[in-house]
């Protein structure tokens, strides 16, 4: 069959923008919960509770289905509101969107039949997050995040007078734009993630995805390359303000998931091909588990969907392989940290990596 690059990239668009719909109900929820809950303070909590129980918050977080616990934890982690060991604990124990998979999101899932997988991982991971979160903290091992306020009052020094082109579509078209599109995009991108659909408006989804896609995508590039007038973000006192940077966000990180389905898809199904890929996934279970846990730290939720899936679709395919894919990845949660602290976005995958082989080949000798 004949590659067609534009369906390709059509593709990658609408599915970006459905999980877009998601991840916007988890980002601007959040900063607007942050906001109610400083102006009834008066002030921003120092941290979420003693610092001794954020591995435990982060674990818990990271184990509720989907991207949105991680993308919270590291913006919570960017305003030092949680340990380094709470935030590795979330990326550890979360699954991203492949829990979705494995509670029925795929055509071939039985949901009763994988709740035992699913819960299987879930512990594992809930336990290594904990463990491996206090080991962080314990022995410091961190870096620290840089002041986004810092940053943007930096930034903020000589800038040019606003009502510029890049001004307007920030602060006014491309801003309520994607509000308008997230709005009409989340009810239907939350029951997608169990692969269900809106009948009467799945055309019109279908469009809006991808043009929530294409809007986030430019949003993000005019903010990081021409935009100058970055005030509103520092200024989080009023609601404007606070949803200005959410909205940054969000295309920030619709932007890097879209990166990373399009890199994911076109390696695995082009690159690849299906029938390689599931030759992968048969060969010695020693293989398979590193090959997961490889697949699975591809930043964002296609290398674990791709192995969820997998797990699904193919006879005996070890547990202990998707535990160690299920620990490797990150979710959506990867790129926002990576944007703003690529250290602490390199360190969290690369020693995520390393715990998901070592788990992954204790599941194994186990025989888990």
């Amino acid at each position: 069959m004949e590659f067609n690059f534009w369906s390709f990239i059509i593709e990658n668009f609408e599915a970006t923008g459905k999980i877009g719909g998601y991840v916007s109900l988890s980002i601007i929820g959040f900063a607007l919960i942050s906001f109610g809950t400083k102006k009834r303070l008066k002030k921003a909590a120092n941290q979420i509770g003693p610092k001794w129980t954020h591995p435990i918050i982060g674990s818990l977080l990271g184990v509720i289905p989907g991207c949105g616990a991680t993308i919270v934890v590291a913006s919570l982690y960017q305003s030092n509101k949680i340990s380094f060991g709470g935030l590795f604990a979330t990326f550890i124990s979360t699954l991203g969107e492949g829990s979705f998979v494995l509670l029925g999101a795929s055509n071939e899932a039985d949901v009763v039949g994988n709740l035992q997988a699913y819960a299987t991982i879930t512990i594992c991971g809930l336990i290594a997050g904990i463990i491996f979160g206090y080991l962080s903290d314990f022995f410091g091992f961190r870096a620290k995040p840089e002041s986004t306020h810092e940053m943007f009052e930096e930034n903020n020094k000589n800038q040019p007078d606003k009502n510029t082109l890049s001004d307007i579509f920030i602060q006014n078209v491309g801003f309520y734009a994607i509000i308008s599109m997230a709005i009409f995009l989340a009810p239907g991108s939350i029951i997608a993630l169990w692969g269900q659909d809106i009948d009467a408006i799945s055309s019109l989804t279908y469009w809006i995805s991808i043009a929530l896609s294409a809007t986030c995508i430019i949003y993000y590039c005019i903010s990081r390359f021409t935009y100058k007038n970055h005030d509103c973000y520092s200024d989080m006192n009023n609601i404007k303000s606070t949803m200005l940077h959410a909205i940054l966000d969000v295309a920030l990180v619709v932007t890097y998931v879209f990166i990373g389905l399009f890199t994911t898809n076109y390696i695995i199904d082009v690159m690849v091909g299906a029938e390689t890929f599931d030759g992968w996934m048969t060969s010695s279970k020693y293989i398979v588990v590193l090959l997961a846990a490889l697949i699975g730290v591809i930043p964002g939720c296609g290398g674990m969907i791709a192995v969820a899936v997998s797990f699904i679709t193919i006879p005996n395919f070890p547990m202990a392989a998707l535990i160690s894919a299920a620990i490797s990845t990150s979710g959506d949660g990867i790129f926002p940290l990576i944007a703003k602290n690529k250290k602490d976005g390199f360190i969290i995958s690369v020693a995520g990596l390393a715990i998901a082989l070592f788990v992954g080949y204790i599941a194994l000798a186990l025989g888990i």
